[in-house]
Parts: C-alpha cells; structure tokens; sequence
C-alpha cells in the first residue's frame, strides 16, 4: 500500500499493481502519490507539488 503525500491515507493498489489515484513528479523527478479525494480537492498540479509534505 502507498500513502497519500498529500494527506498521508494509505491508498489502495488494484489491478496488476495501479493505484487508485495518481503519481505526480516533481522538479527533481522524483513521484509522489496522490489519492483520488485530494485530486478532487485541488485540481491544479502546482498546488498539489506545494502541499505535498
């Protein structure tokens, strides 16, 4: 299981290992996982690389 770098809830891996949410790199390429609720949360990929913890 992965955890939301957002709100830190554990997100659940379905189907040959995907995940029920997204991965989202940053500068430095490295990726963070984002659950579906905060996607919906905050649309924008700015503001989701800023409130990653």
């Amino acid at each position: 299981m992965a955890k939301c770098g957002v709100c830190g809830k554990k997100i659940d891996i379905i189907f040959l290992g995907k995940l029920l949410g997204t991965y989202i790199k940053d500068k430095k390429g490295k990726k963070h996982a984002v659950c579906f609720e905060c996607q919906k949360k905050i649309p924008d990929k700015e503001d989701l690389l800023k409130k990653i913890k």
